[in-house]
């Protein structure tokens, strides 16, 4: 309508749009805005996107997709489950090794394979007791042990003569795998230290025998035995000394004569008639007898000194006793004096006080009064020696030596005879 006036609606520029950074609250949604000019274009301000620091969202699965198979599943399962159990189980060993169970303090170093000599050869020390050890008994008397060795499969064994001579002539053997037996005394032979047993069982394993002529100074041995009934005793030494003569005589009994081995294996009371064998578990000895410094026969123990009869003579002096019932002594024809003193104070030797007509000595061309100072290249001190050392062979041996009479030195063989007794 015209009235005459030109009148018009004033234009209102629009207002500048707000940066935004400044977040006005009057153009954050300006098509709402109750005030705009209708006619005035439209200005909407959209803020841009924050950074978020947040977590991902999560994936959405499209519900529409193809599912797996339930056979799949299954396996994934049952192979996770493998793999779980043996991871398990294997971190359990290394835990239980390293650590112990219960988590314990890991003692000693990583095992290693056994040393050759851990394997017990047959002659190595531990092969030749396991050979030895089924040969050896232990003698049980009234009153008294001893030791011995089985010398026959049928029952036949070796003791000393001290270990029996309180024996009414039975007695029980122990054997090295516990079993026992009984055994009787077959016979004896006081002066020399030797006796025979039977025991009563059969399908024994009998000791090697060895040659004690062959053994050296120095030789490894081991002595067997029952040491203060300690039965299955194995001690180990060197042969310290050959033909070590001794005397031993008690009150009211028989003197005994030793042309011994010496040895430092340790051997004690109850080691007697036990064997003493070589390094390849063959008998060379029958251990007999200790040096002590105990003042009484229950005081003595081993110091390193301990003598065994020489094999060869107790073998000889066993078959003596199981063919006949007795044991041959072996003599010269000859008294000797057994004091060690002879007429020079300076000289040793075995001096005769009276010779046997048609005896060894006399045939050999001794005389009352000579002094033999050698026989079979040993050394003589005085008459003990003589005697140990004669009794060492076997009558019918003949043997060099050497005497003396008056200023001249002569030798001269004897051939050794039986006693006739």
């Amino acid at each position: 309508m015209t009235d005459g006036w030109n009148w018009r609606q004033p234009q209102t520029p629009p207002a500048p749009t707000p940066p935004a950074s400044q977040g006005s609250p009057w153009w954050s949604d300006a098509l709402s805005d109750p005030w705009r000019d209708p006619y005035s274009p439209s200005a909407v301000v959209i803020p841009s996107a924050q950074v978020g620091t947040g977590p991902a969202p999560e994936p959405v699965t499209d519900p529409a997709a193809p599912k797996p198979p339930m056979t799949r599943i299954l396996m994934i399962c049952l192979v996770t489950a493998l793999l779980a159990g043996g991871l398990g189980g294997t971190l359990g060993y290394v835990f239980a090794v390293r650590n112990g169970v219960g988590g314990g303090t890991q003692l000693g170093g990583t095992p290693l394979a056994a040393p050759s000599a851990a394997q017990r050869a047959p002659e190595s020390s531990a092969g030749v007791v396991a050979k030895v050890l089924p040969s050896v008994v232990t003698v049980r008397v009234t009153g008294a042990i001893g030791s011995g060795f089985v010398i026959s499969a049928d029952g036949y064994a070796i003791t000393n003569d001290h270990v029996v001579e309180g024996s009414d002539g039975t007695m029980s053997v122990l054997f090295s795998d516990g079993s026992t037996a009984d055994a009787k005394l077959v016979g004896r032979d006081p002066e020399s230290d030797i006796a025979v047993i039977k025991i009563s069982k059969t399908n024994l394993t009998p000791i090697q025998f060895g040659d004690s002529d062959s053994i050296a100074v120095g030789d490894p041995v081991f002595a067997f035995g029952s040491p203060f009934a300690l039965a299955n005793t194995v001690t180990e030494g060197i042969v310290s000394s050959l033909d070590r003569t001794l005397q031993q005589s008690e009150s009211g009994g028989p003197t005994r004569y030793y042309a011994a081995i010496q040895t430092d294996a340790a051997v004690n009371q109850g080691n007697s008639g036990g064997p003493l064998v070589d390094a390849a578990g063959r008998v060379i000895g029958v251990n007999s007898v200790i040096r002590s410094v105990g003042n009484t026969e229950d005081g003595a123990g081993n110091i390193g000194l301990a003598f065994a009869i020489p094999f060869n003579q107790a073998r000889r002096l066993a078959e003596d006793i199981i063919d006949t019932g007795k044991a041959r002594r072996t003599v010269i024809g000859a008294e000797v004096a057994t004091s060690g003193s002879t007429s020079s104070s300076s000289a040793a030797g075995a001096r005769l006080r009276s010779v046997e007509p048609a005896g060894p000595a006399a045939v050999a061309g001794l005389k009352s009064g000579d002094v033999i100072t050698k026989l079979g290249g040993h050394p003589l001190d005085d008459g003990v020696d003589l005697i140990a050392m004669v009794r060492k062979y076997a009558p019918g041996a003949t043997v060099p030596i050497e005497y003396r009479r008056g200023t001249t030195t002569q030798t001269a063989s004897v051939t050794l005879a039986a006693d006739a007794n």
